[in-house]
């Protein structure tokens, strides 16, 4: 049934992805679009729906998804089945770790070996997600390998949002995700 089949996949996600939502990136695009539920594209469309409405960005992506999938099997309620199934699948694994880390922090933190695996995995980590935010880069700006459009408002909504970062690095994530909101409102809707 597709809805274990969706608490299984985001289940896996969220046992075997260290470093949060945007480390997740790689395997929810793979998965999702491998088994395929979404393409890219659309799964590229919840992602911007995902970090711009508040909540933790994997989760809410995950949500979307399973509330996709369940809509295109079962209609609304198997819409809402699919949202359920993906977020616990998500959550599930995190809160299990981290109930027995709490339990056990102390005597993790004390071995050598777990020291060092952490700090390795930060580094992964970043590899991941620098990968998966060049490819959103590209197919946001550029489009998709076999229908090359580059769209001159994407990378300059991207250029400006970059800018503002750098420039003012204390400048709230809020703001910009607002923003960048309006910019492509201004762009896409109105030019």
């Amino acid at each position: 049934m597709i809805f274990i089949r969706l608490f299984l996949v985001f289940f896996m996600i969220g046992l075997f992805t260290i470093g949060g939502g945007y480390a997740m990136l790689p395997m929810i695009v793979d998965q999702v679009v491998g088994e395929g539920w979404l393409t890219f594209e659309a799964l590229n469309s919840f992602i911007g729906i995902a970090e711009s409405t508040p909540g933790p960005f994997a989760v809410n992506t995950a949500t979307l998804v399973g509330f996709q999938v369940g809509f295109d099997n079962f209609g609304y309620v198997g819409a809402l089945f699919g949202a359920v199934f993906t977020t616990l699948g998500v959550v599930l694994p995190s809160f299990l770790i981290i109930l027995v880390i709490a339990k056990h922090f102390n005597n993790f933190m004390k071995v050598s070996w777990v020291k060092d695996a952490l700090t390795g995995i930060k580094a992964i980590v970043v590899g991941l997600i620098f990968a998966v935010v060049l490819k959103l880069l590209i197919t946001n700006v550029i489009g998709s390998i076999t229908e090359v459009k580059f769209d001159l408002f994407a990378l300059i909504i991207v250029v400006v949002i970059f800018t503002l970062k750098l420039v003012f690095k204390k400048l709230s994530p809020i703001l910009l995700i607002v923003l960048s909101g309006l910019l492509g409102i201004l762009f896409y809707f109105i030019f």
